[in-house]
């Protein structure tokens, strides 16, 4: 079976911790996109890992992790990730971890390029995590990028650089001012780098395309949500890379399967992390309660969460975005300390009530309809059972299921990987 585990929102829905869940029944999980502004937050028996670029498989000793072509990677990020998490007592090995030889290199030059232009655009930002994300996407499509795979040809390697660097520094220094970056610096960089990950780097589609004819299970991880998605999000506040459901076989390196499963994740209110239009934002006390409440700060920057109620509209797009068949509503146990839960039921886009997912400037200029759905006032994180929940709670459930016409099937009331209601 194929499943894909994705956000429904703007990121940061729990993705991380419903793969660690689901990853006991899967063989196989594969991140297929985007880079090390992912955050990923995983809590076990082992402690509490922050996962920015290896699948959250990587926890579970007799899963395969595959990082897919889709992918952009920092390779000294990854280098320190796998260290951290060999010091946390995790198993790390080319039988446990495999990446593609198609995945791109996100380069230093990469990172400085992302935040120059920041820094350039000044109060016009993108709200960017810095980690040259988008730059790199820009040279992966302009074709002067290298590859993981590229680390195993030495010779050939060395030429490539040396040709998009000369092309490179043309923008470091004559758009930026700033100083070009030194063949020499780079290629030492990719060599200390590139050199303890190549064990791992294969042709990540062979692999999985004999897993699928060995009736293994597979699972999809993306980073970020619907809204973030490079064609049907915020754009241009959105990330780099699709993050929909659709493109998870593509950048695994088996474009020619389709999804059996498609499981969206949200939480029963809604969070954003960086810049662009956020209908159902809170302000003032009422949002710091909130954030202080669900912890709300990002687990790959480290910035406060920006937070509001549920917002059914932008939800349900989500999931029609995704083709979700099914649900996982994370962080439900958050809501416990409100009388009065707030959810965004449609948008005012001036003067006229607007129920669809609007884009452009009609998102810029939404403003929230709100309405209050009663609390229920008590500690649910030791529900186990749909019927060990308080009637309210039982109630906001099924009215988020109804309002995004998509069935729950899990229902996260904890961080911890028991606190879990299955539907």
């Amino acid at each position: 079976m194929l499943t894909s585990v994705v956000g429904i929102n703007w990121g940061d829905e729990g993705k991380g911790r419903m793969v660690d869940l689901l990853s006991e029944q899967q063989d196989i999980v594969c991140r297929y996109q985007g880079g090390n502004n992912a955050g990923h937050t995983v809590v076990n028996h082992l402690g509490k890992f922050i996962l920015n670029l290896l699948p959250s498989g990587i926890l579970r000793p007799e899963v395969v992790n595959v990082m897919g072509n889709g992918m952009v990677i920092d390779i000294a990020h990854l280098c320190g990730e796998i260290g951290r998490l060999r010091e946390g007592g995790v198993t790390i090995t080319p039988e446990h971890l495999k990446i593609s030889d198609k995945a791109v290199i996100c380069m230093p030059y990469n990172v400085a390029q992302d935040c120059l232009e920041e820094e350039r655009l000044k109060d016009a930002k993108y709200g960017s995590t810095r980690r040259g994300i988008a730059p790199i996407y820009g040279d992966k499509y302009l074709k002067k990028a290298l590859r993981m795979g590229d680390l195993k040809q030495p010779e050939a390697l060395k030429k490539n650089l040396k040709n998009i660097l000369e092309w490179k520094n043309l923008t470091i220094t004559g758009v930026y001012g700033a100083k070009p970056f030194a063949y020499d610096e780079m290629l030492a960089w990719l060599e200390k780098y590139g050199t303890p990950l190549l064990d791992y780097i294969c042709d990540t589609g062979v692999y999985l395309e004999e897993a699928i004819g060995q009736g293994k299970n597979i699972m999809f991880e993306a980073q970020l949500g619907a809204l973030r998605d490079i064609d049907f999000g915020i754009y241009p506040y959105t990330s780099s890379s699709s993050t929909i459901a659709a493109y998870g076989p593509i950048g695994a390196g088996i474009p020619g399967h389709g999804l059996d499963r498609v499981l969206g994740i949200m939480k029963a209110y809604s969070t954003c992390v960086g810049e662009g239009p956020f209908t159902a934002e809170m302000f003032g006390d009422e949002a710091e309660e909130l954030r202080k409440a669900g912890g709300e700060y990002g687990a790959a920057t480290g910035r406060p969460r920006r937070v509001g109620g549920f917002d059914v509209v932008a939800s349900k797009y989500g999931v029609w975005v995704q083709g979700a068949t099914e649900l996982a509503l994370t962080k439900m146990d958050v809501l416990s300390y409100l009388d009065k839960i707030p959810v965004v039921v449609s948008y005012d886009v001036n003067g006229k009530t607007v129920h669809a997912f609007p884009m452009g400037q009609d998102l810029t200029d939404a403003k929230p309809n709100v309405e209050y759905l009663d609390g229920w006032g008590t500690d649910i994180s030791g529900c186990r059972k749909f019927e060990d929940l308080p009637e309210n709670a039982q109630k906001y459930v099924k009215y988020i299921e109804q309002a995004v016409n998509c069935p729950i099937t899990y229902i996260s009331v904890g961080a911890e990987r028991e606190q879990i209601i299955v539907l």
